[in-house]
């Protein structure tokens, strides 16, 4: 019992990366994604049509697209994403639901439908979201927190207690 105390109180937690996000007037976002020293890793662009379906599409630092995902609410709330690598194979799900409290937890499976980990997000009376990350196991091997700027714009620290984490995992 007294180390894994000692363990837990010795974790550290390491800034792993950041990721801004604009809107324009045609509601269109734009997502900069940057490792844990700054540099742009890449972006990721969404647009959603009148249908309600949402397509965002990853780019890396050089402009490549590198995936895309495609998002859908059906009429229980649940959002379902199919993400796809650049040749268009699927390369996992993610499923939302929300409760009452309003509190988001997101499962990601792989193209086989095994669980990979979870997201758990809560937004406070500030309008700061915090999200808890975990593995398939229930680990918590990182978090995030977003904040919206009076112009709309998201800005969010990604932290993990593994310093060479890729947020594009996330």
């Amino acid at each position: 019992m007294a180390i894994a105390f000692a363990i837990s109180a010795n974790a550290q937690s390491y800034n792993v990366g950041s990721s801004y996000t604009t809107t324009d007037y045609f509601g269109n976002r734009t997502t900069t994604h940057r490792n844990g020293y700054g540099n742009i890793t890449g972006t990721s662009t969404s647009s959603t049509d009148c249908f309600g379906n949402t397509t965002t599409t990853h780019r890396d630092s050089y402009g490549n697209a590198i995936g895309t995902s495609t998002s859908s609410t059906d009429y229980f709330g649940t959002t379902t994403t199919t993400h796809r690598d650049r040749y268009g194979n699927t390369t996992g799900t993610s499923r939302s639901t929300t409760d009452y409290f309003g509190t988001t937890t997101t499962q990601y499976t792989n193209p086989y439908g095994r669980s990979v980990g979870s997201t758990t997000s809560s937004t406070d009376y500030f309008g700061t979201t915090r999200s808890s990350h975990q593995n398939q196991y229930g680990y918590t091997y990182g978090s995030s927190t977003s904040t919206t700027d009076c112009f709309g714009n998201r800005s969010t620290q990604h932290m993990s207690n593994d310093p060479d984490l890729n947020i594009w995992g996330w």
